[in-house]
């Protein structure tokens, strides 16, 4: 097969010796371990909440298939978060990893047809033309002014439904923004608020009727009237998700460290049952009484850990409540402590960041708190910097050391906790609400009136950026949006140029950008 330009073809006859080196990101993903039952739908569906679906290749015979997603961006936020949380198919669990084809060549290929049927008729119905069978025919499109939030009521509650429980479900259909939950006429409901009432519109599509556990914790959806919640306190009954600084009110306990450590002790998190399983030292039924079945939600189970509401990652062994991440597969030629200072403070305050001394690969980053440091490894992880696919989890370390005094260190090791540029230190500061992925497009602000275009487009020209698009803001020319080649190159351009002087006593301000130009 010649490597320049991989394609998988049905004939691959690599043998899998245990788990390969990860590749780098490719729109094509490998799945292994897949029961023999499995239909093309139902694979097809572990990859729908996170972009469009363009190929699927089966060899059933190996128990593999191959799965193109529309765009590498997809493939890698699905990867992040199939990673800690292992999806299942007839309740087996499934293994996924980049494939080193970057796309699928299946057209002269036998047996393709149920496969090309099976992905026509979901983009049928993701662009609105199909109603999915079982729904009243006008669910198939997405009527004009529906809202954003869903009420959720939960009947044949056996086993307690957390607020975390129904993010982590909910969340594999978009952003969700806010939830409150509540108890009325003794039936346990939620409303819950997406970023898009595109994402609300499939979450209910493909939820409603579902059972969270074996037989029981039925989920039933409606649009809400509202289309805005007002989340005044973060806790275990409500949470804005957008705002890390809401106190957690009077009398209501918060899940805090010292507790979400107790529930995410080793032996709940390796627990091998998605579901109810992961409850059981908390009320008590044996591990093994409630494996998932066909019939609960499949991918959708719940993992043990997010009962920690800090989503651990089982078998990383980092405490729930850590706020210091271990980041690996950094460009040791390239990376500094102030880069890493600057990349992870649009998710957090970053205190202390030290660059390993004897291997310059790995870094410790230390966040102000757990919350932050969850953010920027959801975020980051699975990101291109300097050329290498960085990886962050939670470390075994509760703090980063500062080297004692004469110790040798080469400048690797910096403390920032009194730095003036943490972007969240005032609580209630808008920066809370503007915390968006990593993209390509980037939001510029503190412009001084006499930069215009073509000083910023040159800025980033010479940072090594390929300048797409640029405008600034009608209402406000001190803010504007740059579109550069990839989101790769935002990143390295928002490292380089935050908080860059532009004279006139103005810094540049760089974050990302949930629009598009």
């Amino acid at each position: 097969m010649n490597n320049s330009t991989p394609t998988a073809n049905g004939n691959d006859n690599k043998k899998f010796k245990g788990d390969r080196p990860p590749c780098s990101p490719s729109r094509v993903l490998h799945l292994r371990k897949i029961p023999s039952d499995v239909t093309e739908a139902e694979v097809i569906s572990l990859g729908l909440p996170f972009g469009k679906v363009t190929n699927l290749l089966m060899l059933k015979g190996k128990s593999q298939a191959f799965l193109e997603m529309a765009s590498e961006e997809a493939a890698v936020t699905m990867v992040n978060y199939y990673t800690p949380v292992t999806p299942h198919l007839r309740s087996q669990p499934v293994f996924i990893q980049y494939s080193n084809h970057r796309e699928l060549k299946t057209d002269n290929l036998p047996n393709q047809a149920r496969a090309q049927a099976a992905l026509q008729a979901v983009s049928a119905v993701q662009s609105g033309s199909l109603a999915l069978p079982g729904a009243p025919t006008n669910e198939g499109t997405i009527l004009p002014g529906q809202s954003p939030v869903l009420r959720i009521i939960i009947e044949n509650l056996f086993y307690p439904v957390t607020l975390e429980v129904l993010h982590q479900i909910f969340s594999k259909f978009g952003t969700v923004l806010k939830i409150i939950t509540f108890t009325k006429n003794n039936q346990f409901q939620a409303l819950l608020q997406y970023a898009d009432p595109v994402n609300a519109h499939y979450a209910k599509m493909a939820l409603d009727g579902q059972n969270i556990y074996n037989a029981c914790c039925t989920l039933r959806i409606d649009f809400s009237k509202l289309t805005s919640l007002n989340v005044k306190y973060n806790n275990d009954k409500s949470r804005d998700f957008t705002r890390l600084d809401l106190p957690t009110g009077d009398g209501q306990p918060s899940l805090e460290p010292p507790m979400a450590a107790a529930f995410g002790a080793p032996g709940i998190i390796s627990s091998p049952y998605a579901g109810a399983a992961g409850f059981a030292p908390a009320i008590g039924f044996h591990q093994a009484t409630v494996p998932a079945v066909p019939g609960a939600l499949g991918p959708l189970t719940i993992t043990s850990s997010a009962v920690t509401g800090r989503m651990a990652i089982p078998g990383a062994g980092g405490l729930p409540g850590n706020s210091v991440l271990l980041v690996t597969n950094l460009n040791p030629d390239l990376i500094t402590p102030h880069g890493l200072f600057i990349l992870f403070g649009v998710y957090g305050d970053v205190h202390r960041v030290k660059i390993m001394f004897n291997k310059k690969e790995n870094a410790l980053v230390q966040m102000a708190d757990a919350n932050q440091a969850q953010l920027a490894m959801n975020h980051l992880s699975g990101q291109r910097l300097y050329g290498k696919v960085l990886r962050a989890t939670l470390s075994k370390h509760q703090a980063v050391q500062l080297p004692r005094e004469g110790q040798e260190d080469q400048g690797l090791t910096k403390d920032f906790s009194n730095s003036p540029l943490h972007r969240f230190k005032k609580p209630g500061s808008k920066n809370f609400q503007n915390i968006f992925p990593p993209s390509a497009t980037l939001h510029l602000s503190n412009i001084p009136p006499s930069v215009t275009v073509d000083d910023l487009k040159n800025l980033f020209t010479e940072a090594g950026c390929s300048v797409k698009a640029f405008k600034f803001f009608q209402k406000d020319r001190k803010m504007a949006l740059i579109q550069l080649g990839s989101v790769e190159e935002a990143i390295q351009a928002l490292i380089e140029l935050h908080n860059h002087d532009l004279g006139e006593n103005h810094h540049l301000r760089v974050s990302f950008s949930k629009s598009t130009i």
